[in-house]
């Protein structure tokens, strides 16, 4: 079951990065897709990978609020 959480997680995060460019709220998804995948880090007792996404989603974000609306 962690194995599938990751996937969908992961996944979710590539396919949101990729609609990125299309609206803010995808940069939002993204975000959120990214704290996902960082508690399945966490999980998985992998806390390197559970860092980095967790700062990519504050990236994320930030990009969120300074993007136009």
């Amino acid at each position: 079951m962690l194995t599938i959480f990751g996937l969908g997680a992961v996944g979710s995060m590539m396919l949101f990065y990729a609609l990125e460019s299309r609206s803010r709220w995808w940069t939002l998804a993204f975000a959120l897709a990214c704290w996902t995948a960082a508690a399945y880090g966490a999980l998985a007792s992998t806390l390197p990978f559970a860092l980095v996404e967790s700062i990519w989603g504050l990236v994320a974000l930030r990009k969120f609020f300074r993007r136009d609306k």
